[in-house]
């Protein structure tokens, strides 16, 4: 699994120029499932997640608070081109993405695992659907995780 992970004031995704998913100050996860992947990824990218401290702390002190610490929200949007190479050519190759039926499954496990984890309010993107995504980074803090 691969996760994009954006430090954001806010951010949403939208389907056919709807909003299907809209957050605060917390995370937007870009997830793609590779194949061979398993639920015991998704569970150690998701203990990663709710832990990693890149919030200040209340007396200034830099990555001091962790998601769960300041109270923040999730946005989960599946983003299989994350999967795709260039070692070869100017077209991206995707194979090493999971099936796609594979795929919705953990997708879905991350999701639920973020919320049994604690996080106040995790919203997602539309599994499958073209997308678009509107974000005010924070910081810019970026990170890519992998397992």
């Amino acid at each position: 699994m691969r996760i994009i992970l954006q430090k954001v004031t806010q951010a949403k995704v939208l389907v056919d120029e709807k909003i299907i998913g809209q957050i605060d100050a917390g995370y937007l996860l870009l997830l793609c499932v590779i194949g061979g992947d398993t639920r015991e990824q998704a569970d150690k990218l998701a203990d990663k997640v709710v832990n990693v401290r890149l919030f200040d702390g209340e007396d200034g002190k830099i990555n001091d608070q962790s998601l769960l610490g300041i109270g923040g929200e999730a946005l989960v949007v599946s983003q299989f081109t994350l999967a795709g190479r260039l070692e070869k050519g100017n077209r991206p190759d995707y194979t090493q993405s999971a099936d796609p039926k594979i795929a919705k499954e953990l997708y879905e496990y991350f999701i639920e695992q973020l919320k049994i984890r604690g996080v106040k309010k995790v919203e997602s993107g539309e599994f499958g659907a073209y997308m678009n995504v509107d974000l005010t980074n924070d910081g810019p803090v970026t990170l890519m995780l992998e397992r």
